[in-house]
């Protein structure tokens, strides 16, 4: 069934060249095939959540009772589009650059010109040679060997990095990235699982899109390689999917994540132009924090796009949790937080625009906003803006502060908004999807 789109495609244009009306036949297949993959998808979500309990020890028992009957009541699932079988949907703007082109494997590279937002310079691995990951082991630090992800990302040469096939890869300690390298998993299931995240620290221009990021543990830390020139000792890690730690130029695109020990994403210490988009997020406490000290000022400095990623199940706050700088957080669905969904201190500028927000059922949580770090009068200087979203169950953004002058950002920074009611169309394919060779993905 996998390949039913590219051979339904085939039987299309034979019938066409026989002079026939296609298109009666071709919408009845996209309907019939739309709601097979959608039951298909929602029905393993709701297997893998039943055996999950998403919230930390440090809940009381009363309030674990409370939550999971919310969440046993909330009858709002997004419609997945990651087995969508039907015609290409490229359903936002970032994905429209790139996704129905059936030749994408031929030219993995046009990825790198699809990026928006405070990240759209981003270019990765875009004029490196093509590096393919044939091994899925990870067992020295110090000297990876050849056809191994780790052995691929320390190369002081920006290479497009891409895998030989499905595998899982349980990495030993961080996996360290160097500057201009793109990771990119499409036509093949890429998980990195049950060992340590990825760490992005202190280089420039990375692209990670397409892999599977969860069960992510703290490891012991230990002489870790990060170049072809230099190593060094590498304290216990935090269990984060991935963390960016004074690096610009990033872009993390289409990626599956939950079940990590500290946060799924962590963007701190100066980092800035960093694009997060097309994200699926499940099943987890901390799930974004942008800035991780009220004391470090040097993160005023940071420009951070949040767009059309998907915060779904099981998830209890930092969608994101913000500190001192600039953040558009834009076109997202969020219909799942348990204590709230955007969150801040030390007085960043947050830019809500075209989100749905579904508050959770039965539970005070309704509003959007934390902001409780400071006082009242503190917090009301801050500029927090929501436009054209929607607010959904009782949800509510409480906004603050005046728009500040954005005349020093380009006008390209910015994606333009769509109204919150397309946020489900906008970011229907969130997460990882199927690529095949020969197919639009």
């Amino acid at each position: 069934m996998e390949s039913t789109g590219c051979k339904f495609i085939v039987l299309l244009s034979f019938l066409f060249c026989l002079g026939l009306d296609v298109m009666p036949v071709a919408r009845a297949h996209i309907a019939v095939m739309d709601d097979v993959w959608t039951k298909r998808a929602e029905e393993a979500e709701v297997t893998a959540l039943e055996a999950y309990n998403p919230f930390p020890d440090e809940l009381t028992q009363e309030t674990n009772i409370e939550v999971h009957q919310a969440l046993d009541r909330n009858s709002t699932r997004r419609h997945l589009g990651h087995r969508y079988k039907g015609r290409c949907l490229a359903t936002n703007p970032i994905d429209r650059c790139w996704r129905c082109q059936p030749g994408w494997a031929k030219n993995r590279k046009k990825l790198a010109q699809c990026v928006l937002g405070f990240g759209r310079k981003t270019m990765g691995g875009k004029y490196g040679k093509i590096y393919v990951v044939t091994d899925s082991s990870d067992n020295d630090m110090l000297n990876p060997r050849p056809g191994t992800l780790r052995y691929g990302v320390i190369q002081d040469e920006p290479l497009w990095i891409i895998f030989a096939r499905d595998m899982i890869i349980r990495l030993n300690q961080e996996l360290m990235i160097n500057s201009y390298k793109t990771i990119d998993a499409r036509g093949a299931h890429v998980h990195i699982a049950y060992g340590a995240g990825i760490t992005i620290q202190f280089v420039q221009h990375v692209i990670i899109h397409n892999l599977h990021i969860h069960d992510i543990v703290v490891t012991n830390g230990g002489m870790i390689r990060d170049s072809t020139n230099h190593y060094g000792l590498r304290t216990a890690s935090d269990g984060d999917g991935v963390s960016v730690f004074g690096s610009v130029n990033v872009w993390l695109d289409h990626l599956s994540m939950y079940r990590c020990k500290d946060g799924l994403i962590d963007v701190i210490e100066g980092s800035t132009a960093i694009t997060i988009s097309n994200n699926h997020l499940t099943k987890h406490n901390d799930v974004m924090l942008m800035g991780a000290s009220d004391a470090y000022s040097k993160d005023a400095i940071m420009q951070v796009t949040i767009a059309f990623n998907h915060f779904g199940k099981g998830l209890i706050q930092r969608m994101p949790r913000c500190r001192w700088g600039f953040f558009h957080v834009l076109n997202n669905d969020y219909t799942h937080w348990i204590m709230y969904a955007v969150g801040g201190s030390k007085h960043p500028t947050i830019i809500s625009q075209g989100n749905r927000y579904i508050a959770p059922p039965d539970l005070a949580a309704k509003e959007v906003t934390k902001r409780d770090y400071a006082s009242e009068s503190e917090w009301k200087q801050w500029t927090w803006r929501s436009e054209g979203d929607l607010l959904m169950n009782g949800a509510f953004f409480r906004q603050s502060g005046a728009l500040r002058n954005s005349r020093h950002f380009s006008s390209q920074d910015f994606i333009k908004a769509k109204p919150g009611s397309y946020a489900p169309r906008l970011t229907r394919f969130a997460g990882t999807i199927v690529c095949k060779v020969g197919c639009p993905c």
